[in-house]
């Protein structure tokens, strides 16, 4: 049986990574120190036979200490969201760098498959919508990230590069323009964008899929998966029309933040994404609705 160390498995993308590997039959380890990450998220497995939890800081000496020996990792412990890693950027860039090292020094004492996500950069949300930070820390913690596992020696390394992924779980004003567009529809907020830009919306079980994939695989690689290229508008119309609220209207506005062009994606395909857009969109409403509408969720550590 394979036995997989998650960390920051409380996560967005973490979170739905456990549930699809204890779905195929793996033992699950997480390791999370809840600062992103959400007991929530992954409740409906703790008491799962194969799954275990673990509170602690990639970071921090003892870590990874006394675990059984894991056969693959995935290292997910660095912020996805742009505004979390501007609000804390030392922590950000701590996690990018000791963390990511000290990932990389488990899976070669363990001779474990190590895949580890990284960028490119998420368009991030209009000012008017989300005020936030610049982006530049998140982009230099992938770098760092990038860096630490290409120089490494002595591990089974891949580096999955993952485009615009949205879908459940992903908080509403982290930073991300798939993130800003759902919560404002939702809010039936009129949404103004300087011009058409285009996405790569990735739902996050083809995300999951495509990780999956590459940690099955031997061959060392960086891959970055692919997504079909989306206008900014389409992306936001069908949010607004799933919700049945908010309003889109296109023009120049000083408010808005320019949002960066996508990076072309030419490497090897890992899959084609299944979701169509307006399923994925639908979904993350449905979960982000329940969200705003409820109560502010403690943050505990379990």
């Amino acid at each position: 049986m394979n036995h997989v160390l998650v960390t920051g498995g409380a996560g967005f993308l973490g979170s739905h990574l456990c549930r699809a590997l204890l779905d195929r039959g793996d033992r699950v380890t997480t390791v999370d120190n809840f600062g992103t990450g959400r007991y929530a998220n992954i409740a409906g497995f703790t008491g799962h036979p194969r799954f275990t939890l673990r509170t602690a800081d990639t970071t921090t000496l003892g870590c990874f200490a006394d675990l059984d020996r894991i056969t693959h990792l995935v290292h997910l412990a660095y912020p996805g969201s742009p505004t979390t890693a501007a609000r804390h950027a030392t922590a950000a860039l701590r996690a990018a760098s000791t963390g990511t090292l000290a990932a990389l020094d488990l899976a070669a004492s363990h001779n474990a498959r190590i895949v580890l996500a990284s960028g490119p950069e998420p368009a991030t949300a209009p000012e008017h919508l989300h005020r936030t930070a610049t982006p530049d820390v998140h982009a230099a913690g992938h770098r760092l990230l990038e860096s630490a596992a290409r120089n490494y020696r002595g591990a089974d390394i891949a580096i999955a590069r993952l485009p615009d992924v949205y879908g459940p779980h992903l908080w509403p004003g982290d930073g991300r323009i798939t993130s800003a567009i759902c919560a404002a529809a939702l809010r039936d907020q009129s949404l103004y964008f300087a011009s058409d830009r285009l996405l790569h919306p990735l739902y996050v079980t083809d995300a999951v899929a495509a990780l999956i994939r590459m940690l099955d695989t031997e061959n060392p690689a960086i891959l970055e998966i692919t997504a079909a290229a989306v206008p900014l508008t389409r992306f936001a119309r069908t949010a607004v029309t799933s919700a049945g609220r908010g309003w889109l209207e296109i023009h120049p506005a000083a408010t808005c933040l320019d949002i960066p062009e996508p990076v072309t994606l030419t490497a090897p395909r890992a899959g084609q994404p299944v979701t169509p857009l307006p399923s994925g969109i639908r979904s993350t409403l449905d979960w982000m609705r329940s969200i705003l509408s409820g109560p502010r969720e403690p943050r505990p550590a379990p």
